[in-house]
């Protein structure tokens, strides 16, 4: 089986190229470090995380000031955005694993936790992904 050394070229030349992405006139970068980038700069801070960006359990701050995590749910009505709920009012489970964290779910006045627009007694209820 014989390459010609113009398909050896054009073939290392695909590879290459494949692995470079231009974005906003920044050549030769890493399109995974860029999507890093976009991620790492925005943090959420008041009531509700930033929706289509923040993953669960992201870390943010709350409306009044406190470290938190974006979670399914919360006190503050968010219009389909994750909640940004101060950790001392959240329930984990630190044995589940749930995207950038662990399982967190907002506790309830009534005890249940929340879970998006549902009410569970359990965090083994939780829809984890």
């Amino acid at each position: 089986m014989h390459f010609s050394v113009t398909a050896i070229i054009l073939g290392l030349a695909a590879v290459s190229s494949a692995a470079i992405a231009d974005v906003e006139g920044v050549r030769n970068v890493e399109r995974n470090s860029i999507v890093l980038d976009a991620r790492q700069a925005k943090k959420a801070t008041g009531a509700c995380c930033i929706p289509n960006t923040s993953l669960k359990q992201d870390a943010c701050t709350d409306a009044a000031g406190a470290a938190g995590k974006c979670v399914p749910g919360g006190p503050t009505a968010c219009g389909g955005a994750l909640n940004c709920v101060a950790t001392t009012s959240l329930a984990c489970d630190n044995s589940v694993k749930e995207r950038s964290g662990v399982l967190c779910r907002f506790k309830l006045p009534n005890g249940k936790l929340q879970d998006g627009v549902n009410q569970i007694t359990s965090l083994s209820q939780a829809k984890v992904n």
